[in-house]
């Protein structure tokens, strides 16, 4: 933009730029954090980042894990956040580490760096009802069958529920999950265990089915639980952003970078996520952050930005 103004910056310069600001608006990103962990429950997800190694010219693959509290879907008043945390790799100490205080439901893949946050009972594992669909759907695109067919309309079935009761109370919710969604998946289960036999051990089908029966808990735990969802979208959501922006850039470049990303992304998710233009919101509290009380840093959180700012900032959230 300054370019075409006839203004040549040096990159270093704006990265120092965003450096500063980052360092300026840690509090805040720590106070997206504290709020993001600090209900009862959380959807996380995970993504490659390219990083550039030191030395060799070459880029490593660092990972930018992404944790989002929003129960609008289960009729709750509640601002909604997101919170991103890079890490220079997937080990599961990462996420147990980030999650170590955390108590409650826990929506996630089934990656096994989770397994060992359900270990102690504080946290409570809910599945992605979306995955299991998906290994289906990929196998229907490919090779239609009369078993994928089943399948996913089995699956549109239980979704049809959850349309209609999308934003109710978590007591609304479990009643129909009840009385609607139970029966539908005791009946799936039956049809997959039934089906199964009738495959070969080796086929991407049997696969495919194992997958949802292997996880069979979980993947109903949500029927069980009025404020839980069917699914993981909601954080497959707000790594969209990040998944573009691959498109848009080869690499961070030192882990630092990536530290700047995950800080940034923080904010911009969460505005977009409360109905607020990013950029309207950054202008606000970049303008005000280095001479801001510490103990008063959540007057920053975009939900309590958002009644000073203009109409003209107010825009429609990313759900």
């Amino acid at each position: 933009m300054y370019a075409r103004d006839g203004v040549e910056i040096e990159s270093g310069t704006m990265c120092h730029w965003l450096g500063s600001q980052t360092w300026l608006l840690d509090p805040l990103v720590d106070a997206v954090r504290r709020y993001a962990l600090g209900g009862t429950k959380v959807h996380a997800d995970d993504t490659p980042l390219p990083v550039l190694a030191p030395g060799n010219g070459k880029t490593k693959t660092g990972r930018l894990w992404v944790y989002v509290r929003d129960d609008w879907p289960s009729g709750s008043t509640e601002a909604p956040a997101v919170w991103f945390a890079d890490t220079p790799d997937r080990r599961g100490e990462h996420p147990q580490r980030h999650l170590a205080s955390f108590k409650g439901v826990l929506q996630a893949d089934a990656f096994a760096g989770y397994a060992e946050l359900y270990a102690g009972g504080q946290i409570r594992e809910a599945a992605c009802l979306a995955h299991a669909r998906r290994k289906l759907h990929d196998l229907h695109a490919v090779r239609p069958s009369s078993i994928t067919n089943e399948a996913l309309e089995r699956f549109g079935a239980l979704y049809g529920i959850e349309e209609h009761i999308h934003g109710k109370p978590p007591g609304e919710r479990l009643r129909v999950r009840q009385t609607q969604a139970v029966p539908l998946l005791e009946d799936m289960k039956r049809w997959f265990e039934a089906t199964i036999l009738t495959l070969s051990a080796k086929s991407d089908t049997t696969k495919a089915i194992q997958y949802s029966l292997n996880r069979w808990p979980a993947l109903v735990y949500y029927c069980g639980d009025g404020q839980a969802e069917i699914d993981n979208l909601i954080a497959e959501r707000a790594l969209r952003g990040v998944a573009i922006g691959r498109r848009n850039y080869l690499f961070a470049g030192a882990d630092t970078g990536g530290e700047r990303a995950a800080a940034m992304y923080s904010l911009i998710g969460s505005a977009r996520l409360n109905g607020i233009d990013p950029e309207a919101y950054l202008h606000y509290v970049i303008e005000r952050v280095a001479d801001y009380p510490i103990n008063r840093i959540d007057d920053l959180l975009p939900w309590n930005v958002a009644p000073v700012l203009p109409a003209s900032a107010h825009i429609d959230s990313i759900r």
